[in-house]
């Protein structure tokens, strides 16, 4: 009867030192150890087995590969059934395209070129990265054409656990600027008001040189053309507000020294405050040149009139003497 507790004993001793299988492990590097298939593995466990699977990917060991494991490495571990078997996966995600294109803006600016860039990688595919570490980028041998916004370059990546990887890419680098934009459609004829825009980041290029890029520069002018939503807005796009429309009688004013003489004209030309048009006397058809001071009115100056060669006779119906 004292066997059965000795037994007993021996093998509860045993069971001690077995090691388990781990049948789903969670890397962290590209290298798989003894430890990661078995727990308790022994002195072997820090043994280094091999490359394991790359970020994103998973291995399956089966029953037959890990006994064979076991054996090599004295694991006090056998399988039970031919379905015993050991998942190694390492969790990865693609590399952030918004990383890689920042990556090439500071490439880009190292070089010295300080403008803001928007980088477009049409057919650049992300490599897989570890998800648990964040990569490092370093963009290389940059190739840039300033005129076609064209560039090629090498690109570094490199994180824990990780073989550095060193990829060409290339793409389109089209500078940004900061400009007033529409919030809204804004229709042909209108007058912009401050709610209408809003600050945003939008496309340059060598015929925008008369992009407006301030609030001051829009708001109160007309719209000569319709704008879309987010539109940024061309100088020429804009006009002032028109005081006096062509064909339509105004109040004139000449002024000239002591006397000031007014009367109605028709304008001959369209134009907004500050504009110098062209108003017609409609008895002696008779041409002058005058400057909008507001809504259908004009004054005529005495060089306006000078210009004309003669002041009209029936231009006044009012005269008076300051």
């Amino acid at each position: 009867m004292r066997l059965l507790p000795i037994l007993i004993l021996m093998l509860a001793a045993a069971s001690a030192h077995a090691a388990t299988l781990r049948t789903a492990t969670t890397l962290h590097s590209q290298y798989v150890y003894l430890r990661d298939l078995f727990d308790d593995a022994g002195r072997n466990a820090d043994r280094l087995l091999g490359p394991g699977p790359g970020p994103g990917e998973r291995i399956i060991v089966e029953a037959a590969q890990l006994n064979a494991i076991a054996r090599q490495y004295e694991v006090a571990w056998r399988s039970i059934s031919s379905g015993d078997r050991a998942i190694l996966e390492w969790p990865g995600q693609p590399l952030s395209l918004d990383a890689v294109a920042a990556a090439v803006r500071d490439a880009l600016a190292a070089t010295g070129d300080r403008s803001d860039y928007d980088i477009d990688l049409p057919d650049f595919s992300p490599p897989t990265v570890p998800a648990d570490a964040p990569p490092g980028l370093l963009v290389s041998r940059v190739e840039f054409d300033r005129d076609s916004g064209r560039f090629a370059a090498l690109l570094t990546v490199t994180a824990e656990g990780l073989k550095l990887m060193a990829i060409r890419i290339g793409g389109r680098a089209q500078a940004m600027i900061e400009a007033p934009v529409s919030v809204g459609r804004l229709k042909q004829g209108a007058i912009v008001r401050t709610e209408d825009l809003r600050m945003g980041r939008v496309a340059s290029a060598l015929s925008d040189r008369d992009v407006a890029r301030s609030m001051d520069q829009i708001v109160g002018m007309e719209l000569v053309r319709p704008i879309a939503p987010g539109q940024k807005l061309l100088l020429s796009d804009l006009t002032r507000p028109a005081l006096v429309h062509k064909g339509a009688l105004v109040q004139a004013e000449l002024s000239s020294g002591r006397l000031s003489i007014a009367g109605q004209v028709m304008a001959v030309d369209t134009g907004g405050a500050g504009d110098v048009v062209r108003v017609q006397n409609v008895t002696s058809h008779l041409y002058l040149f005058a400057r909008v001071t507001g809504l259908g009115r004009v004054v005529v100056t005495p060089d306006g009139a000078a210009a004309s060669q003669a002041i009209p006779a029936r231009f006044e119906d009012k005269v008076t003497s300051r």
